[in-house]
């Protein structure tokens, strides 16, 4: 099995594993209360904590991985690689951060 089907039959997987349970909960007529937008706000924080940190690993790893093979190929230039490659970083390392400020402030239109 390839990496490729793997994937996609874990994201079916996981689908199915958070939309079974709600549609077995499901409520025909229900009425509406205050506390369904706020659970849906709850919902997106999580994802985008978990994407803004997958999104800035990926570029981090893709970031040293490039430098260390640019520092492979020509060690002279180690120094003059390095300084770009941490200030790369700390670009991708704060818009992960910013993400994570930016749930944690839809966390707070949450109501208790």
């Amino acid at each position: 099995m390839s990496l490729k089907s793997k994937l996609s039959l874990s994201a079916v997987v996981g689908t199915a594993l958070v939309l079974v349970p709600a549609m077995a909960l499901a409520q025909d007529g229900a009425a509406s209360n205050k506390y369904d937008a706020n659970s849906w706000l709850a919902v997106a924080a999580g994802f985008a904590i978990g994407i803004a940190a997958l999104g800035g690993t990926m570029g981090q790893g893709r970031a040293a991985a490039a430098a260390l093979e640019g520092i492979s190929r020509n060690p002279g230039a180690a120094a003059r690689i390095q300084t770009p490659m941490i200030l790369g970083l700390a670009l991708i390392e704060s818009l992960v951060l910013l993400s994570w400020v930016i749930a944690f402030f839809l966390q707070g239109k949450i109501a208790p």
